[in-house]
């Protein structure tokens, strides 16, 4: 455990920025945790940082002891809405990497417009939990492959679902597929904890522009409507234009947006 003394300026007496744990600070000042500091990697590799101060002073204290010892880049996510913590980060040295909405999505397929969306011929969807887990995996690491061959995963949302090292499907039962007689071509993850959440829904790029999505998209919202979900939930990346248009064409509508910083 490492102590270092620092002057917040906050009273008269000195912060104390304590490293408690491997990747985790704590601030004290009489004795009392004024903030906290954590750090973790993703499972994409990357090295996320988080802070949680009341005070402006206590939360630079802590990002310059954590700064210095963890190895760069250093990445966070912030509701953009929350105009103090993205100004600590950015005192910190860090700067905008890209923007990131989240969606609330209709179910009502008479909202959604979806009710009568079928996939192309030739193709069946598998409901979740009936799916093959040996062409699930290839499906998902085929699709993996060719997004990092071009944009990369890393332009993915931030949020990723933790799994044990190289394991890119957490569980199967959560995925529903769009299967051709041989192989499976798309296929969308539904989490359902405290709200329905839109994980990933996923098209092979020879597949893509036949209408695969939007099926998937109306099997997985039916389930939840007739389930009694009246929303979900998702989130797309800004640049991602074609995502975007897919759920607005739906009626979604953006409720708010974090921002990924990075140093």
């Amino acid at each position: 455990m490492d102590t270092k003394p620092f002057t917040s300026g906050l009273s008269e007496n000195a912060v104390m920025i304590t490293r408690v744990a491997d990747r985790q600070w704590h601030a004290l000042e009489d004795d009392l945790v004024v903030g906290r500091g954590h750090a973790a990697h993703r499972p994409d590799g990357r090295l996320f940082v988080s802070i949680d101060a009341w005070h402006d002073a206590t939360f630079d204290l802590l990002a310059e002891a954590m700064l210095t010892e963890l190895p760069a880049p250093l990445h966070t996510v912030v509701d953009e809405a929350d105009v103090e913590l993205t100004a600590g980060w950015r005192r910190a040295g860090f700067t905008i990497r890209r923007r990131e909405w989240e969606y609330v999505v209709p179910t009502d397929p008479r909202v959604t417009g979806l009710k009568a969306v079928l996939p192309p011929s030739g193709v069946t969807i598998v409901p979740a939990g009936q799916a093959d887990e040996s062409l699930l995996r290839a499906v998902d690491r085929a699709i993996r492959d060719e997004v990092e061959a071009t944009v990369g995963w890393h332009s993915m949302p931030a949020e990723v679902v933790p799994r044990p090292e190289g394991d890119t499907i957490v569980d199967p039962s959560k995925y529903a597929v769009a299967a051709a007689p041989d192989r499976y071509l798309g296929l969308i993850r539904v989490v359902r904890v405290n709200r329905p959440r839109i994980g990933l829904v996923a098209v092979r790029a020879g597949e893509q522009r036949r209408g695969i999505a939007r099926a998937l998209l109306a099997h997985a919202l039916g389930t939840l409507h007739r389930s009694g979900a009246a929303e979900a939930w998702t989130e797309v990346q800004e640049s991602n234009q074609a995502a975007s248009a897919l759920f607005e064409g739906i009626g979604a509508r953006p409720l708010s947006s974090n921002l990924e910083l990075v140093r």
